[in-house]
């Protein structure tokens, strides 16, 4: 008997084995166009490959591989955290700052040397003072020197982007944060070097008699606030809580402490020089961070790094008194465009404390115990608590509140401050081990919040017995290092609750949030100071208290005679003992006599001063604009104005003064395209150094031992969060279709030819049998 195929006929399995055969070529063609749209991911922690030419919007930056299954992994601030491979690009910084009488022009030169055989792009996040003015840049490449214009961000981005696509060398400088900027170079080829440099002015500090210069030299890892659940636990969610926040510009590797000794002294090195001129002979000259040299006689000094070049790993300080020679008016002035410019830096005399009663005080001690606490800055932070506990006397109050990404009150509300009160928050305080997220907001709320009660009409009555006893004010101390996002968060709560409160603020590490700490200081009509390591808590802390115990000059108020100024700040703040008032002023034609006045220590003081004495200088007008804008933003912040409002006042001012602002930036580029048709750029976010202190095993040791467990986690997050062409959705099936097909087209084709020669063979006997 002949056997029936169940087999499909040949036409049918050549069309199934040619259907799989397209099926394939299908996939790989939508898989290689997927890769181009979205780019290649590569293996590196801090660089991703760009195939040259591409187009701006096509370029993407890699962490990770890209998962198995075709998945592309973008960066993410989660995943942005440790950069355990030598970067291709090293850096090398050098600072020289030339201080003149109460401001500092300060120079960054940054070397981005190419190591590597590729064409290289490199970005790094630096810090720089809170309170300076970016005003210049200049990329050099070999003897050539290119000055940088100011632009409006976007537009300058969008030049950047043109540029390094046409294979042009191009510098780039953002500020991301008032104390944070990013340079970005592109196109540089092997082996060569590219020179970026900027330059910022900056006021010097001044307490008394004594001054200091701070110039920070790293960014500490920063924490993203608002990936604390509502029962306390960490979602773990950074990479949407960055996308929430808006911060995933405060981000940028950390270099691991295995690559670091891998690179030796060759990863971020800076050497600093600073050409100290302030009208006086400076005396006690000295670094508490840093070994130094100091070099010259008479007023003019030469202070080096005792050790050349040093690691950028903790913020440089350089300290000097003026003896009995301290100027107690400082007087400039300045015209840029049609304007005058004035800057008038007065010390009011201190009011030596009376016989009356000190009224009490009511003190919150806001200590943080986050993650980034861990190593030398808790310890630092609870003996500056522990200090201040013993100040107490037995007629204050005071509470003590802790936080990371849960808080404590150690008692609802303040108490008297007895023995028994006082030992109790010395155990409190002594209990405190940093660990956690910095959700800094709720511990802010609660300390800002003297009647704090469900009950409304009870609160009202706390509120208007606070208001009509005349109760001295309450003094809210945070010690934190300041390392989080969300700092607007915190000058808009302050602003907008601060009551009779001031918020005074302890910097603690080697690297804390100075604009953070300014800032919150200002909204809360307070001051700071830094506690650098466990050594300097008392001494720094005692200074602190000793300027808060004594009276402050309040009530301040600044008029002209004979003209009209407009001055940064409008609305002058309270000064503590031995704190300068430093007014900043425009007018068409400066003229006239300045008054000052205000109370000291409940009584009346005035200070005239004519403005036509005043000295020439060329730093005047930037300064001025510098305040105005850190003045527009408290005013976004207070919701005294819109936020579109804002960022129209700082452009235009950036724009006018040629400032790298929060909306412009600096752009230097090459015309001449350096980089060959058809070479690949790779693109290499440069790791920062952990700052000096802080202990990296707590900070990143569950993520990098977790980092292979939680992968597949991840990469699913990764991919619902990136927006993939549709034709790149859903290529598993399609390719399992293919392979299917063209699996059962090579099956059948084999049996088909099987059954022919079976056939074959079988027909003789057929035809026998039919005869």
């Amino acid at each position: 008997m002949r056997r029936i195929a169940v087999f499909p006929n040949r036409d049918a399995l050549i069309v199934m084995g040619v259907l799989g055969v397209l099926a394939l070529f299908a996939v790989t063609a939508i898989t290689m166009s997927s890769r181009a749209v979205a780019g290649p991911a590569v293996a590196g922690p801090a660089s991703g490959v760009m195939p040259a030419p591409t187009s701006p919007q096509a370029e993407r930056v890699h962490s990770a591989p890209a998962s198995s299954d075709g998945g592309l992994m973008l960066r993410s601030s989660s995943t942005k955290g440790v950069a355990t491979s030598v970067p291709a690009v090293r850096l090398g910084t050098d600072i020289v700052a030339d201080v003149a009488g109460q401001t500092a022009r300060v120079t960054v030169t940054q070397a981005f040397r190419n190591t590597s055989e590729d064409w290289m792009e490199a970005t790094y996040l630096y810090p720089l003072p809170e309170n300076g003015a970016v005003d210049t840049l200049q990329m050099v490449v070999g003897d050539r020197i290119f000055s940088g214009k100011i632009k409006p961000k976007e537009e300058a981005k969008q030049i950047y982007e043109e540029a390094k696509a046409n294979g042009q060398k191009a510098g780039l400088v953002e500020q991301h944060r008032p104390n944070m900027f990013k340079n970005s170079i592109a196109n540089v080829g092997p082996g060569e070097t590219v020179l970026i440099q900027i330059e910022i002015q900056a006021p010097i500090q001044q307490i008394k008699g004594d001054y200091s210069l701070r110039m920070p030299l790293v960014v500490g890892p920063r924490y993203i606030a608002g990936t604390a659940n509502a029962d306390g636990s960490l979602d773990g969610s950074l990479a949407r809580a960055a996308l929430l926040a808006g911060a995933d510009d405060t981000l940028a590797p950390t270099a691991d402490p295995n690559m670091v000794a891998k690179a030796g002294s060759g990863l971020n090195p800076v050497s600093i020089t600073v050409n100290l001129d302030p009208g006086f002979t400076a005396e006690a000259i000295s670094s508490p961070y840093h070994a130094v040299k100091v070099a010259g006689q008479g007023e003019r000094r030469t202070i080096t790094l005792k050790d050349g070049a040093v690691p950028a790993n903790r913020d440089f300080e350089l300290r000097w008194s003026a003896g009995d020679e301290a100027p107690q008016l400082g007087l400039f002035k300045q015209t840029h465009g049609t304007l005058d410019y004035v800057m008038a830096t007065i010390t009011p005399p201190s009011a030596e404390p009376t016989d009356a009663v000190v009224p009490p005080r009511e003190m919150i001690f806001v200590i943080d115990n986050s993650g980034s606490m861990a190593g030398d800055s808790m310890p630092a932070a609870r003996r500056s608590l522990l200090y201040a506990l013993e100040t107490l006397r037995p007629q204050d109050r005071f509470n003590i509140i802790r936080f990371d990404h849960t808080m404590d009150e150690l008692f609802v509300g303040a108490v008297p401050a007895t023995d028994e009160n006082i030992a109790i928050g010395k155990s409190f305080t002594h209990s405190l081990e940093a660990d956690g997220g910095t959700e800094m907001l709720p511990a802010l709320q609660a300390a800002l919040d003297e009647c704090r009660t469900n009950d409304v009409v009870e609160a009202a009555e706390c509120a208007a017995e606070s208001a009509a006893s005349g109760r001295s004010l309450r003094q809210i101390i945070f010690l934190t290092d300041g390392s989080l996002s969300n700092e607007r968060d915190m000058m808009h709560e302050i602003a907008q609750n601060r009551g009779r409160s001031r918020v005074f603020m302890v910097g603690i590490g080697s690297a804390p949030n100075n604009h953070l700490m300014r800032r919150m200081a200002e909204a809360g009509r307070g001051t700071f100071t830094n506690v650098g390591y466990g050594d300097e808590a008392e001494p720094q802390m005692q200074r602190l208290l000793d300027r808060l115990s004594k009276p402050v000059a309040t009530n301040l108020t600044a008029s002209v005679s004979g003209g009209n100024i407009d001055f940064a700040p409008r609305d002058l703040p309270d000064l503590y003992a031995g704190e300068p008032l430093v007014l900043l002023g425009r007018t068409k034609h400066l003229t006239g006599t300045l008054t000052v006045s205000g109370r000291i220590g409940g009584k009346a003081w005035s200070q005239q001063i004519d403005l036509t004495e005043a000295s020439k200088g060329d730093v005047v007008a930037r300064l001025w604009a510098r305040r105005r804008i850190a003045e527009v933003e408290a005013e976004r912040y207070s919701g005294e104005t819109t936020y579109e409002r804002a960022d129209a006042s700082i452009e235009e001012l950036g724009m006018d003064f040629h400032l790298v602002t929060s909306r412009t930036s600096l752009i230097a580029v090459d015309e001449t395209p350096s980089r060959p048709d058809g070479a690949r750029l790779i693109r290499e976010e440069l790791p920062l150094l952990l700052p000096a202190g802080w202990d990296f095993n707590h900070l990143f040791g569950a993520q990098l031992s977790g980092a292979a467990r939680d992968l597949p986690a991840r990469d699913a997050q990764e991919r619902r969060r990136l927006q993939l062409p549709n034709t790149f959705t859903g290529y598993q099936l399609t390719l399992a279709i293919g392979l299917t097909l063209l699996l059962s087209g090579l099956a059948g084709a084999m049996w088909w030819r099987r059954e022919r020669l079976a056939n074959q063979l079988d027909a003789p006997s057929l035809q026998l049998a039919a005869r």
